[in-house]
């Protein structure tokens, strides 16, 4: 603070300076006695440092009051309209904050109010092909699972944001999570011809159940949509650590530190138009907010490993 002081005030300080300086070559220039040059010196730098020191204080003052936005009284035409102008530009924030919210609100609430909607006739179309076995009523549920994922996907988008966002941190059974999710998907092995082994975790974690099923569906997902042959194991590699491993068709090298970022498809995007780039994210997105972390290792053609560390960590939840 008192450096930028200085340098507000180097102008005067330098005039300042210079008057002392001719005040004393006038003086030596008429050969008076030293006494008389140095006194007259003292008491004047002692009054400009006095009058330094109280310019000081009252600029500090208005410094605090301005960093608690309380403007102090103008102490000219100057500072009065730069006050006006400072006052204007908060008005014109405050409603531009207000007003993006407000649409932003509305947005989640026409998103949430359509996600809703388009949930029962996926329900109807999944109640009219669920006592058929064919292969077409396995392609159809299949695609019945993908666009539910995808509204469930919009869904959570929106949510991770929102101030009404609810997590509920409590102990939870982990097999209990698992389980429905490999059932979502059991047309989807059978239609594709893999296999699923799945070693129970007996595992109890302090997670949020919804949040956590939403995780590991999305990995799951992933692992039968980038698997055509194999298939797909799920275990507890360590205590606390969930792994889902797939036989598929791998992660480029050069894609793998990227797979977490807002809509980054890499190689396997490339190839696969649908990829939207947002699944793994919003699962980063979801583990840190849970005090959880998700890692992944890959390798193109051998399959990719996703592990999810269920150990608390540091919660994200604001």
């Amino acid at each position: 603070m008192f450096g930028d002081y200085l340098k507000s005030r180097i102008k005067i300080l330098i005039l300042l300076l210079g008057v002392e300086a001719v005040f004393a070559s006038v003086y030596f220039l008429f050969d008076l006695p030293v006494v008389t040059v140095v006194y007259p010196l003292i008491l004047s730098s002692v009054l400009i440092l006095t009058a330094g020191v109280i310019d000081f204080l009252l600029v500090l003052n208005k410094h605090k009051k301005l960093q608690k936005i309380v403007f102090p009284e103008p102490s000219g035409l100057l500072e009065k309209d730069y006050q006006e102008i400072i006052g204007k530009l908060k008005e014109e924030q405050e409603y531009s904050r207000k007003k993006t919210t407000s649409d932003y609100n509305n947005m989640v609430e026409y998103y949430t109010i359509w996600a809703h909607q388009i949930k029962t006739p996926i329900a109807s179309m999944r109640l009219q092909i669920q006592s058929e076995d064919s292969d077409v009523a396995r392609r159809l549920d299949g695609d019945l699972n993908r666009i539910e994922a995808y509204v469930e996907m919009v869904l959570t988008f929106l949510r991770l944001d929102s101030d009404s966002t609810d997590y509920v941190i409590k102990e939870i059974d982990l097999d209990a999570v698992i389980k429905p999710a490999i059932r979502k998907f059991a047309r989807d092995f059978i239609s594709k011809k893999l296999t699923m082994d799945f070693k129970p975790t007996e595992t109890r974690v302090l997670s949020d159940e919804k949040w956590l099923s939403f995780v590991i569906e999305q990995v799951l997902s992933n692992a039968v949509k980038y698997t055509n042959e194999g298939g797909i194991k799920i275990y507890m590699d360590k205590p606390g650590i969930l792994c889902v491993e797939d036989s598929g068709i791998g992660i480029n090298a050069a894609d793998l530190p990227r797979i977490f970022e807002n809509g980054y498809t890499g190689f396997n995007g490339r190839e696969d138009k649908r990829a939207s780039g947002i699944g793994l994210y919003l699962c980063k997105r979801i583990c840190d907010n849970l005090g959880h972390k998700i890692s992944a290792e890959s390798e193109q053609g051998a399959g990719t490993k996703i592990r999810i560390d269920l150990n608390k960590h540091d919660i994200g939840i604001e």
